[in-house]
């Protein structure tokens, strides 16, 4: 049976909330903070802006992301053969 990998995942509610997963929790987790310390639309920008000056950052962001859209059923980074 021969699916696109992406067209499913894209369809489904859990895989949107894994991606803002994928990019919020490297960036609380890096810069020490939690939910409730971002109580106004400027210190969330402001942190948004930070950590995207950051390559450290960035880079944990990509890796995260990377591992929530890979598929790990196939043998190789491609979708389903």
């Amino acid at each position: 049976m021969k699916k696109n990998h992406l067209k499913t995942i894209f369809k489904n509610p859990i895989f949107w909330g894994n991606i803002l997963l994928s990019i919020s929790t490297p960036i609380l987790a890096y810069f020490g903070i939690s939910g409730s310390d971002l109580t106004s639309w400027n210190s969330l920008f402001s942190l948004i802006l930070e950590a995207i000056k950051n390559p450290y950052v960035v880079g944990l962001v990509i890796i995260s992301l990377w591992n929530n859209i890979i598929n790990p059923m196939t043998k190789s980074i491609t979708n389903c053969k």
